[in-house]
């Protein structure tokens, strides 16, 4: 798998806030072509939780996959609708909530072993594919519930 560089779309979301959520992670190569996407229900979380366990989620997994050498190379966009994560991530909120520190502090570790990532905040119609994840895993994870 050689790329240039690697657009990740994240979204996370819960309902109830705190309820039920659930994170959604779309990797694209460099020309919008389409390389992997997952979807995980994470339990009670609340919305910005989700938003974060999304953002860890998609560190891990590109560590995973490309290895420790080829992301210190590699152009990175972690593009999210979530203001609070990337103005967070970009050094312009502070971060006040505790449990979102603990978040933050994981995905900043993470983050320092990449050279070359980006956050953007993106409008939340660009978003809608990792949204869609979201909810089919909360759709689904609903229609499980009622079963038992």
């Amino acid at each position: 798998m050689t790329q240039n560089k690697l657009v990740i779309y994240i979204d996370g979301g819960s309902r109830g806030n705190p309820g039920p959520s659930a994170l959604g992670v779309l990797f694209l190569g460099e020309k919008g072509e389409f390389i992997k996407e997952y979807s995980l229900c994470l339990g009670k979380k609340t919305n910005n939780e989700a938003e974060y366990l999304s953002l860890i989620f998609a560190l891990k997994k590109i560590k995973a996959v490309f290895g420790k050498e080829k992301i210190q190379e590699l152009p990175i966009e972690i593009k999210s609708d979530s203001e609070l994560l990337i103005k967070q991530m970009n050094g312009q909120y502070k971060i006040k909530e505790p449990s979102i520190q603990q978040l933050f502090l994981e995905a900043w570790n993470l983050k320092i072993d990449f050279k070359n990532l980006k956050f953007y905040l993106i409008p939340r119609e660009e978003n809608k594919r990792a949204d869609k994840l979201v909810n089919e895993a909360l759709n689904t994870e609903a229609k499980i519930q009622k079963l038992f």
